[in-house]
């Protein structure tokens, strides 16, 4: 990933007068095309044509093939002379076993092209997917950062729900089959070429991922403005973000058909995707992934469930209580981390979903197990303020109940 360093934009004047606060040194990579609008995924033949494919992997999940969206795609490309093969075993969470599943179909049919249709976990899939056929190995050979050393395949994301931002990110998140751990996989080379933003596809969403996917994507915004990766752009896109997602979210969890509402939220989710890839997450994710692997709580509640608990521990340092501050009241709310903490629980309540680790099941004398293994993750390390398991321990007993 790039550094991030200190440069002062100005020196004092004349008049000895303070200089402007300093701005953080950064590198933004664009990797990824954007076409957004109502009805973009109908052309993702001619989109797929332009990258020289001849012969398309299409993966995506059982419930996106009934609902009728991968039929869809499927006619685009095959009305652009494009060959479809298709891949639709990809399951929420994936593990390394449903990535070495799709590569048996991609490798049998000698795929040039890779489109991933539907939530994360079919875009991760594809992603995997891709990691092996073009570099072999296995999964585990790319955790960490720019393990592949060969060019990957061309890649296009069409996501059908609102929430992850993996169309917008080169990570591929896979999780072991046997150990549950999940590994992050990160590499310029596994970024999509193009996402294809389509807000009605996500009018097909239960409300249970409607729920669990927009809080996911307002979780994104909120840490990925206050890591220490932050940087100015960064920060204004997460800002953007995180406006337009709650202005949706609670219009999309009571008028579900509401496509302008959808299409905040879409856009928002792809927006906070962008802020991620440059500026990472942070205590909140590091929170959630022990509790999805050891609870089977949904990714996007368990994340729901710590936020606000993350906030109000973050708000202790000055600097971050202030940018805490400013989101609020770049989304209108009350300009201080205790309103911006409250709404983030109210966000939740609308789900419907448990309010508290006791209620989503989890048990008390497994919190010090969860401390240790949330110290332990990846992201832990971009909290704007040092975290502990000691400190992962308060933040699970404030949930708790």
């Amino acid at each position: 990933m790039n550094s991030v360093t200190l440069c002062p934009t100005t020196m004092p004047d004349a008049n000895n007068n303070p200089s402007p606060s300093v701005l953080r040194a950064f590198d933004f990579p664009s990797r990824t095309r954007l076409v957004f609008g109502a009805g973009s995924a109908g052309r993702v033949g001619e989109f797929a044509g332009e990258t020289g494919a001849k012969n398309v992997l299409l993966v995506t999940d059982a419930g996106i093939v009934t609902s009728g969206h991968a039929g869809r795609v499927r006619a685009s490309l095959e009305a652009a002379g494009l060959r479809v093969t298709l891949f639709d075993k990809a399951r929420e969470n994936p593990t390394t076993k449903c990535v070495e599943d799709c590569v048996l179909v991609a490798r049998a049919a000698g795929i040039d092209c890779i489109v991933g249709l539907g939530g994360g976990s079919s875009m991760d899939t594809a992603k995997g997917c891709n990691f092996i056929l073009t570099n072999g190995g296995q999964m585990k050979d790319y955790w960490g950062v720019g393990k592949a050393m060969k060019p990957m395949l061309p890649f296009i994301a069409i996501p059908t729900t609102a929430g992850t931002g993996s169309e917008m990110q080169s990570a591929a998140l896979i999780a072991d089959e046997i150990t549950h751990q999940k590994m992050a996989c990160l590499d310029p080379n596994c970024a999509a070429r193009m996402a294809i933003l389509d807000p009605t596809l996500t009018l097909s969403q239960p409300p249970r991922v409607t729920a669990c996917t927009g809080i996911d994507a307002i979780a994104h915004a909120v840490e990925s403005a206050v890591t220490t990766k932050r940087n100015e752009l960064s920060q204004k896109i997460s800002s953007e973000a995180f406006k337009l997602l709650v202005a949706g979210f609670p219009v999309v969890m009571s008028e579900p058909g509401n496509l302008a509402a959808r299409s905040q939220m879409q856009l928002g989710a792809a927006y906070a995707g962008a802020a991620i890839e440059n500026s990472m997450l942070g205590a909140a994710h590091a929170a959630a992934n022990p509790l999805t692997a050891q609870f089977g709580i949904a990714h996007g509640h368990a994340v729901g469930l710590m936020l606000p608990q993350v906030v109000r521990f973050n708000s202790e340092d000055a600097e971050i209580s202030e940018l805490y501050s400013r989101l609020a009241a770049i989304a209108g709310f009350e300009a201080t981390p205790k309103a911006l903490a409250a709404q983030l629980e109210s966000f939740l309540t609308l789900t419907r979903l448990p309010t508290s680790l006791e209620a989503a099941g989890v048990k008390r004398d497994s919190l010090p197990m969860l401390a240790e293994e949330a110290a332990r993750q990846w992201t832990a390390g971009f909290n704007p303020r040092p975290i502990t398991a000691k400190d992962f321990l308060q933040l699970y007993s404030a949930a708790f109940d």
